[in-house]
């Protein structure tokens, strides 16, 4: 099931938190190289939020 990202989440992270099947290909205990690097490097965009109407 496809879920859209929500504002202020990086599109990859979300993807591979909520779909089982991006890492059912991994074995047992072996790292997913993208999500390691995203916790290495950080990601490189995130889901714009909308701007805040407080100020």
């Amino acid at each position: 099931m496809a879920r859209e990202t929500p504002p202020g989440e990086c599109p990859q992270c979300w993807q591979h938190a909520h779909d089982r099947s991006i890492h059912r290909r991994l074995r047992a205990r072996e790292d997913c190289p993208q999500c390691v690097d995203h916790m290495v490097n950080g990601c490189p965009y995130l889901v714009p939020k909308k701007a805040s109407k407080w100020w």
